[in-house]
This record gives structure tokens, C-alpha cells and sequence, in this order.
């Protein structure tokens, strides 16, 4: 659990307290009540907005396995709340045999997900985008930035199975990376979607936060530690995603 949300929500500034202290007292809560009733073990989810942002300066080449977190500086005050609660859990391991397992997701979506309302990430955004204007019949969408910079997504799915092996493991704890290496401009990822929803809009492109300009998972430690890589596609993940969106998006018509 945490307080959270896409570019909109994370990377203005306006949200940067209650996104630090609603985290920050989920994590102190709930690490003190598992070692207290004898939680046997525990999940931590972190995020890649924990890694420096001047490792990620180039959209081409962003640089995230997980010996690359410190020196720290991540580039939002959500990321630094997610690298203080890695090193509480673990903490909470060492004194007081807290049996914890932490992973850093990477852009994780799927139907089901935070797809309105200011809090939705890149990829239900743009799914949204897409099936308001084939609704409205309207011709363009926008698309915060030039479009150029780089991330991965992994679908839900993909990331229940690398969670469920990490908390499978009895030698291994992490901090690891749970993402996909299929890293896509945003300018493609829209592309994407509008080829699922078979129409083709003209690209706005508008000022907004953006956030680091390239991230990528790095996969190597959990394909060593766990054996797990992901098995489905970006496109095949926003099939499924757009599918449901846009029943919603014309549920509201």
C-alpha cells in the first residue's frame, strides 16, 4: 500500500507531503505490527522511482540493475520515501528477524487498475485517451512532453509471478527489479494503442511532468536469483488493458 500515482500525481510537487507522510506511516505501521504479532513473512513493494535520476538523464540508455541505487537521488520526494522504507524493512530484518522480501516494481498495469481520476499511469492514460476520442469522435489526443523519452510496463499478470517467486525464496530477499526490458518511447506506446483500437489520431504534445527521461528494468538478478522473465508482450498486456478501459469509458456515455 502506499500513496500513489502516475506523472500527474508524483512528479508536480503539490502532492509531495501527504505522498511522504501517507506512505511513510503505512510502512512504520506495518513493519512494527509484523514483528509484534509474528507476521512469518512479508512483501514489500519499492518502486524504480527509488533510483538516481542522473542515471537516467539518457532516454536511450538508462541505468537500473540494483547495485546502481546509491548514491541516492531519486527524482521525486515518492521515490525517496520508497528507498527509506527498503532500508526499514530491512532494518526491521537485521534487529528483529522481520522475514521480508522486497521487490521495485516497474510501471506495472493491467484492467483492473487506476484508469481516471488524476492517479492512472502512462499506459491506462493513453488507453483512456484513445477510446474517449474514438467515442467523441474526436481526431487528436495529447500527450504530455514530446513523447521521446522511454520507460518499460509489465503487465499485472507478469508481475504476480515474480512476486510469488521472490516470496518462494529462502535464500534470497532482495532489493530486485520486477519489469520488463521492452523499453518504448511514449510516443510508440500510444502508437500501440491505437492500433489496438484501430484508429489513428493526430499527436498533441503538450507541456507536463514527466518524470526521468529514459527507465528501463534491468533483469539480470532476478534471472540469475529467481529464474523468472517476463513471458508476454507489451502489446499483448494493452490489449487486454484497452479491452477494458474502453468498455468503461463507454459505460460513461
Amino acid at each position: 500500500a502506499a500513496d500513489m500515482g502516475g506523472a500527474g500525481y508524483i512528479f508536480t510537487g503539490s502532492h509531495d507531503a501527504d505522498v511522504m507522510h501517507n506512505s511513510a506511516t503505512i510502512n512504520l505501521n506495518v513493519a512494527h505490527q509484523a514483528v509484534k504479532v509474528g507476521v512469518k513473512k512479508i512483501f514489500y513493494s519499492s518502486s524504480a522511482c527509488m533510483y538516481p535520476e542522473y542515471n537516467q538523464l539518457d532516454p536511450n540508455n538508462p541505468k537500473c540493475s540494483e547495485d546502481t541505487a546509491y548514491p541516492a537521488a531519486p527524482d521525486s520526494e515518492y521515490g525517496w520515501e520508497k528507498l527509506f522504507s527498503e532500508r526499514l524493512y530491512f532494518a526491521f530484518q537485521r534487529n528483529y528477524n522481520l522475514n521480508v522480501r522486497v521487490a521495485r516494481f516497474h510501471n506495472i498495469f493491467g484492467p483492473l487498475g487506476t484508469w481516471t481520476g488524476g492517479k492512472e499511469k502512462a499506459p491506462a492514460a493513453i488507453c483512456r485517451k484513445v477510446a474517449e476520442a474514438l467515442r467523441d469522435n474526436k481526431t487528436e489526443i495529447e500527450i504530455w512532453g514530446d513523447g521521446k523519452q522511454t520507460r518499460s510496463f509489465l503487465y499485472i499478470d507478469e508481475c504476480l509471478e515474480g512476486v510469488r517467486r521472490l516470496m518462494d525464496s529462502e535464500t534470497f530477499f532482495g532489493p530486485v527489479n520486477i519489469g520488463s526490458e521492452e523499453m518504448v518511447t511514449i510516443n510508440q506506446l500510444v502508437e500501440y494503442v491505437m492500433e489496438i483500437a484501430g484508429v489513428k489520431l493526430t499527436i498533441k504534445h503538450i507541456d507536463g511532468p514527466l518524470g526521468v527521461r529514459g527507465r528501463n528494468s534491468d533483469n539480470k538478478l532476478i534471472k540469475e536469483k529467481l529464474g523468472w522473465a517476463p513471458s508476454l508482450s507489451l502489446k499483448s498486456g494493452l490489449e487486454k488493458t484497452y479491452k477494458w478501459i474502453e468498455s468503461k469509458v463507454f459505460e460513461q456515455h
